[in-house]
């Protein structure tokens, strides 16, 4: 699948960690850290399709699903796998889409939340992406997963500007109305840190 050449500061960031179990908490995946810093290593994509929807996933406490939320795909960097090689993986086992085009990190954000008993903390990127593949059906989900993750649901951007749901990054629908006006941005923009 094809995906945007790499920036070489982004070739730098990349590490390899040991991962661990995923969550589909608003950021979610593997526990891959770098070093030293506490922070997960986490790929999200931002999957929109020939209308310009964008795919989200529903989430919720494993033991409260009132607790919820919706979120983007992506998870945790596994071993040596780079961001984008994550981005893919965890869009198949999160949605099973497969036919993707991966584009360039639109934005950078650092969250720390609490999910399933615990603090995560982690540093995502986000990537564009886009399929004409509209149909989801999860390939992968963790026991934790299925706990916590109720479906997908394709959003234009006016579904999201008018949702009175919590959605992951806080402000997803006004960056989106961004990207589609605008294109993607010369290079990854900056999120403010999100502490829940």
């Amino acid at each position: 699948m094809p995906a945007e050449t790499r920036r070489p500061a982004e070739e730098a960031h990349e590490a390899s960690r040991p991962a661990g179990e995923a969550c589909a908490a608003p950021c979610t995946g593997g526990e891959a850290h770098e070093g030293g810093s506490g922070l997960r290593k986490v790929a999200r994509v931002v999957l929109l399709d020939p209308q310009d929807r964008i795919l989200l996933l529903h989430g919720h406490e494993p033991d409260d699903p009132a607790d919820d939320w919706w979120f983007t795909p992506g998870g945790g960097v596994e071993g040596t796998e780079t961001r984008e090689e994550t981005a893919l993986r965890e869009l198949v086992e999160e949605t099973g889409i497969t036919d993707v085009v991966l584009g360039p990190v639109l934005w950078r954000r650092r969250c720390s939340f609490p999910f399933a008993g615990r603090r995560w903390d982690q540093d995502e990127w986000y990537y564009l992406a886009r399929t004409a593949q509209t149909a989801t059906a999860p390939a992968g989900l963790t026991e934790l997963e299925r706990r916590s993750v109720a479906g997908a649901r394709w959003w234009t951007c006016q579904e999201l500007t008018r949702a009175h749901e919590t959605v992951y990054p806080t402000r997803l629908a006004e960056l989106l109305r961004t990207l589609l006006v605008e294109g993607p941005p010369a290079s990854p923009v900056t999120l403010e840190t999100e502490i829940v």
